[in-house]
C-alpha cells in the first residue's frame, strides 16, 4: 500500500501483476522459507521469474505430446525450455535449503528442531504464488470495467470499516460483497482450469442466469443457484463452483487464499481508484482476453495509475 501510494504521488503508473507477485510470493515466501521477495535482488528476481515461466509452459500447446510419432522431436524447443527452467528452480531451492542450513548451524539450534529438516515444496511455491496474484488482477479489472459494482463495494468497506483505518483481516467476515467479488471472479476465470470438459462449469447457462455478465450480485442470493440451500462456498461443497476442486484431490491452500484475496483485494479498493493505462481495441473498458497458462493468465499485464481515495494514519509522514 505504501508502494501503491508513492506511485499515486508521483502520478506514474504500476504494473499491477508484477506488485501482487511481489506481495504473494512474499507471503508464501516468509511462510516456507522464512525469507521475503517483495524487493529485488537475485533470490527475490529469481523466485517471481521462474514462477512465471513455469506457470506459463504448463500451459502452452506441445505438438509433441499430441502426436505420437513426434514424441522424439522437440520441434517447438518445449524440451529445451523445460530442460532450463528445470536445472535453474532446482539450482534455486538448493541455494536456498542450503542457506538455511547454514542459519541452522550458526544459531546452533536444537538437536529435535534440526531433525525436522527443510521441506520445499516446489508444487505449494509456484501455486500460491500466481494463482493468488492472478486472481487478484483479474479481479481489480472486473471492477474496473465495472465502476458501478467498484462502488458498491468501496461503501460496504466505509461502511464496515470507517473511513480512519486501513482494512484489515478479521473484517473480512463481514465484507460480504468483497467475497461476492472474489466468488464471481473465480466463477469467469478460474485460477487453473486444467480439465477442458468440465472448464465450462462456470460459464454454462443451465446453471448461471446471464453467464458471461459479472455480476457479484448473484452470489448474495442462495436461491438463484442453489435451491435455497445456502451461499454458495468455494472450497468444493457446490459443484457449480469449484475453483480449489473437492475431495483429497483438493487445493491445500484454499483457507490460505480465501484470506488474502478478500483482505488484499479490499485494501487495494479502500485507499485507491484506479485509472488503466491502455483500454481494449474498443475503446470499452480493461482488454480482458487471455494467453496459454496453467494459471489463465491475462493476455496483457494490467497497468494503472492509483488515485488515492484514502490514506490511513499508518502511511501519512
Amino acid at each position: 500500500m505504501e508502494f501503491l501510494l508513492n506511485k499515486s504521488k508521483a502520478g506514474k503508473s504500476v504494473n499491477v501483476i508484477q506488485e501482487l507477485l511481489k506481495l504473494t510470493n512474499s507471503i508464501i515466501s516468509q511462510m516456507m522459507l522464512s525469507m521475503r521477495c517483495s524487493g529485488s535482488g537475485n533470490s527475490a528476481d529469481g523466485v517471481r521469474t521462474l514462477v512465471r515461466e513455469v506457470t506459463e509452459i504448463f500451459g502452452e500447446f506441445n505438438i509433441s505430446d499430441i502426436i505420437w510419432f513426434c514424441k522424439n522431436w522437440d520441434l517447438q524447443g518445449f524440451r529445451k525450455r523445460f530442460e532450463d527452467i528445470h536445472r535453474r528452480y532446482d539450482a534455486l531451492l538448493e541455494r536456498i535449503i542450503r542457506d538455511r542450513e547454514e542459519v541452522r548451524k550458526s544459531k546452533k539450534k536444537g538437536r529435535n528442531e534440526c531433525d525436522q529438516g527443510e521441506n520445499v515444496d516446489e508444487d505449494i511455491l509456484t501455486a500460491a504464488t500466481d494463482t493468488t496474484a492472478i486472481a487478484l488482477e483479474w479481479a481489480l479489472a472486473e471492477l474496473i470495467n465495472h465502476p458501478e459494482v467498484l462502488k458498491i463495494a468501496q461503501e460496504e468497506i466505509d461502511q464496515v470499516v470507517g473511513k480512519s483505518r486501513l482494512v484489515e483481516e478479521s473484517d473480512s467476515p463481514r465484507l460480504q460483497y468483497i467475497h461476492a467479488i472474489i466468488k464471481e471472479t473465480f466463477r469467469l476465470h478460474p485460477p487453473i482450469p486444467m480439465i477442458s470438459r468440465k472448464s465450462a462449469i462456470g460459464r454454462d447457462p443451465k446453471v448461471w442466469a446471464d453467464p458471461l455478465e459479472f455480476q457479484p450480485e448473484r452470489f448474495l442470493i442462495s436461491d438463484e443457484v442453489d435451491n435455497n440451500s445456502g451461499p454458495i462456498d468455494v472450497r468444493g461443497l457446490h459443484y457449480q463452483l469449484l475453483p480449489f476442486g473437492t475431495g483429497r484431490r483438493g487445493c491445500p491452500g484454499a483457507s490460505l487464499a480465501m484470506q488474502e484475496l478478500p483482505t488484499s483485494l479490499a485494501a487495494m479498493i479502500q485507499c485507491f481508484d484506479w485509472k488503466p493505462a491502455a483500454t481494449s481495441k474498443t475503446g470499452d473498458g480493461v482488454d480482458m482476453s487471455e494467453r496459454p497458462g496453467l494459471t489463465a493468465p491475462r493476455a496483457k499485464d494490467l497497468e494503472c495509475f492509483p488515485v488515492a481515495r484514502f490514506t490511513p494514519t499508518l502511511f501519512e509522514t
